[in-house]
């Protein structure tokens, strides 16, 4: 077990004085999130705003935040701990039916998966990809290990500062794509084949081979509802499954509903600065 710190920062600067619609942060650590949260904190400036917690429709947690007046610049600062435990992607008891790929979710767990089964954008370059893998009846783990590998191998890994997510097509294309586009082209292909997936937008702690934390990011990835096991979580940019280092912060059909920030402002022009960093924590 390994406690760590991490600390976010997200600085917006307009060149204007402008007016800030209520904006949506995706910035706390789910339910779900494999991570023990000992402490969570949430900045915003200037002062001049409210703050609301809530909860969507898929159990996220959302603080809204109402702005009075005029800024030339917001600063979102997350400040959190916790305590990040090794855990087994294997160790799971999956109920007998599900345990062959390919397999049916009964009709009443599939009307509830009905919104993690909606398949779009597909086009040949998506119909080709799906048509060479490997669909004869196997383990379920060992056909998820191996449809997470293939599109590791397949989509080269590239830091894509553009908004938004690339269409399936698009990033078998290009056969490049960031995590999210990766992670949405996992989305699509499992729900293709009948699996219900969602995206996953989150922290990802990397640490060194003492286990202790070099560096964070903002990440994507995608999870599928495995019958018994739950929802499991694949990391196409690694191609393995997640791990401890994983901690999502939203969790949800379409990657537009995971954004960590969204809001509109008055006509400007805007820059971006983020801050991340991860450290060693010391028990409170």
């Amino acid at each position: 077990m390994t406690l760590i710190s991490i600390f976010h920062k997200t600085v917006y600067r307009y060149d204007r004085s402008v007016f800030l619609s209520a904006h949506l942060v995706r910035l706390k650590p789910a339910a779900h999130s494999p991570a023990k949260i000992e402490s969570y904190d949430l900045l915003v400036q200037p002062a001049s705003h409210v703050v609301h917690w809530q909860q969507d429709v898929f159990g996220n947690f959302i603080a809204r935040v109402d702005f009075d007046g005029p800024m030339e610049s917001m600063t979102l600062t997350v400040q959190l701990k916790a305590q990040l435990r090794a855990y087994d992607p294997f160790d799971v008891r999956i109920d007998d039916y599900a345990q062959k790929f390919p397999f049916n979710y009964p009709s009443s767990l599939r009307q509830d998966l009905l919104s993690y089964l909606e398949v779009i954008g597909q086009g040949p370059q998506f119909a080709a990809f799906v048509a060479q893998l490997d669909l004869a009846d196997q383990d379920i783990l060992g056909f998820l290990v191996s449809l997470n590998n293939t599109i590791y191998t397949r989509i080269a890994y590239i830091k894509r500062e553009q908004e938004g997510v690339m269409t399936c097509e698009q990033t078998l294309e290009y056969s490049t794509g960031s995590c999210r586009d990766s992670a949405w082209l996992l989305v699509q292909v499992m729900r293709y084949l009948g699996l219900a997936s969602r995206f996953v937008s989150g922290y990802l702690v990397q640490s060194d081979a003492n286990s202790m934390p070099v560096s964070v990011d903002l990440h994507a990835w995608a999870e599928v509802f495995i019958p018994g096991a739950g929802w499991i979580g694949l990391d196409t940019t690694s191609g393995l499954f997640t791990s401890e280092g994983h901690i999502p912060l939203a969790a949800t059909p379409r990657p537009v509903d995971s954004a960590p920030v969204t809001g509109t402002t008055g006509p400007c022009i805007a820059s971006i600065r983020y801050e991340n960093t991860v450290s060693a924590a010391q028990p409170s």
